[in-house]
């Protein structure tokens, strides 16, 4: 039977754990926009060999589970002499995964600027990274916000799976509290409602942020092209 009192009572444990849970989909995340970036230059770059490298990496982080990644990483790497933290172990795994993801998203975005963009900037001399930073991603970056808002929530969805390497996330927890009282309907439905509490708001705010970046971009792009008529 149900036991309200007792589903009030485990949520203190549970929104520390849950804590836990975001601050590894965070940093995980933020690793993920950074490598998925560093992949998607490189699959650009003139050099065969950098570009068949990358390529394969990719292919292989995409083509294999990532629970298999996470066991790789916590469980081999210590015979290599590479000790991590269940949360390290936790965070490299997860950011390495969806990097493999993200980096065909920032291909899409970039594919999407027109050819004269790229001649304009080389025209006026810019150097690469001023090239990138004030031309390609910016007119890139907007368009792919609600792609890299689904793979943010679908991140913070896999995060159960760092049960799998001994770290107490919200669904270890809610086991433990299981196995400790014999009461998992409880524990459970309390995490699938902090699951459902944190994942919708946040796809409403990649939204917002979507469509307010987006707009300012449209209005700023249309002033300049009222500036150049006059």
């Amino acid at each position: 039977m149900w036991s309200w009192h007792f589903a009030v009572s485990i949520l203190p444990q549970l929104l520390e754990a849950m804590l836990i849970t975001v601050k590894a989909t965070v940093v995980g995340f933020i690793l993920a926009i950074i490598l998925g970036l560093c992949w998607t230059i490189c699959r650009r770059s003139s050099f065969n060999l950098l570009n068949g490298a990358v390529l394969a990496i990719v292919v292989f982080v995409r083509s294999t589970p990532l629970l298999v990644q996470l066991y790789f990483i916590f469980f081999v790497f210590p015979n290599f002499g590479i000790t991590l933290s269940p949360f390290l172990a936790g965070v490299i795994g997860l950011g390495l995964h969806y990097s493999a993801y993200l980096t065909e998203v920032f291909r899409t975005g970039i594919d999407s600027i027109p050819k004269g963009q790229w001649e304009a900037a080389t025209a006026l001399n810019f150097s690469r990274r001023k090239m990138w930073t004030n031309i390609i991603l910016p007119q890139a970056i907007p368009p792919i916000i609600p792609m890299v808002g689904n793979y943010f929530i679908g991140m913070f969805k896999d995060t159960p799976l760092l049960s799998a390497i001994t770290l107490v996330e919200m669904v270890q927890s809610a086991r433990l509290i299981g196995a400790e009282s014999f009461r998992y309907l409880e524990a459970f439905t309390d995490v699938g409602l902090i699951f459902l509490v944190l994942s919708y708001p946040s796809s409403l705010v990649f939204r917002y942020i979507s469509r307010r970046i987006n707009y300012r971009y449209d209005r700023s792009y249309s002033i300049k092209n009222k500036e150049v008529a006059k």
